[in-house]
């Protein structure tokens, strides 16, 4: 298996799937709810087609958002597997905030070991693979040739001088346990910044270094997570269970993430 090859596969998805979020993005949209009232427009089935028809010929199987319907007796088997959130942020989206992203990470036995995180907004582009690093770049167009955009790519974490704390929290899913967390940070350091942003970007910008913690204590699925904790891992920062100190897992029965720490 050419991980690399499948890495362009999927930077590709990403890019053409975000260009079909932004066709939608630029004129009046619905939003539909799903039972969990959580909206749905039609960029997630857009991008959600779109990502799925380049992922399909790989031979992985396919787990997303928009079509975790497969059963784990027949989930248990994959080695390999594609987890996909083709509209990280839905909320955001609806808001017209930007901060939105396409998610996508493989899967070797629970663990990621590729991942790819595009935001249309800004065409920012975000790609890790085990044994390689993590990169970020903006970038819109196809690529051809992997060797390339790592050279035109900055490796992550960034170089930074800052003096004070950073956390990183959720803009729409703010919990008791982490302001808690906050107020802990704040009696261990003299300066400490919180900040908040939607998506996956959270676990982005602590691959950066722009961000020294993520404390999640509040529900997420393993699409939203997955290609963020690969892009954060080969940056070299852990994103662990809250209370067992132990690395998230995947295509797990229960589809529901643990509480988790990225830091």
């Amino acid at each position: 298996m050419d991980l690399k090859e499948l890495l362009v596969k999927a930077i590709n998805a990403s890019i053409e799937g975000g260009g079909a979020i932004m066709d939608v993005y630029a004129f009046d949209f619905e939003v539909e709810h799903k039972d969990d009232k959580s909206p749905l427009t039609l960029a997630d089935k857009k991008c959600n087609a779109v990502i799925e028809n380049h992922l399909i010929r790989t031979g992985i199987p396919f787990l997303s958002e928009e079509g975790a319907k497969i059963s784990f007796e027949e989930r248990k088997n994959w080695e390999y597997s594609w987890i996909v959130d083709p509209l990280d942020g839905t909320k955001e989206f609806v808001k017209r905030n930007g901060e939105f992203t396409v998610n996508i990470a493989l899967i070797r036995h629970g663990i990621p070991i590729l991942g790819v995180i595009y935001v249309p907004v800004k065409e920012e582009l975000y790609f890790a693979l085990d044994g390689l690093g993590s990169y970020k770049i903006n970038h819109s167009s196809i690529v051809n040739n992997l060797e390339d955009l790592i050279l035109d790519s900055n490796k992550l974490p960034f170089q930074n001088n800052r003096d004070h704390y950073v956390i990183v929290g959720s803009r729409s899913h703010m919990s008791k346990e982490t302001e808690t967390f906050f107020k802990e940070k704040k009696d261990i350091h003299a300066n400490v910044d919180i900040i908040t942003v939607g998506s996956s970007l959270k676990l982005c910008m602590v691959a950066e270094g722009r961000a020294d913690a993520y404390p999640r204590c509040a529900p997420t699925m393993e699409w939203d997570t997955a290609a963020g904790h690969a892009i954060a891992k080969m940056a070299g920062f852990s994103v662990l269970e809250y209370k067992t100190n132990k690395e998230l897992v995947y295509n797990k029965k229960n589809l529901l993430n643990p509480w988790f720490l990225v830091a």
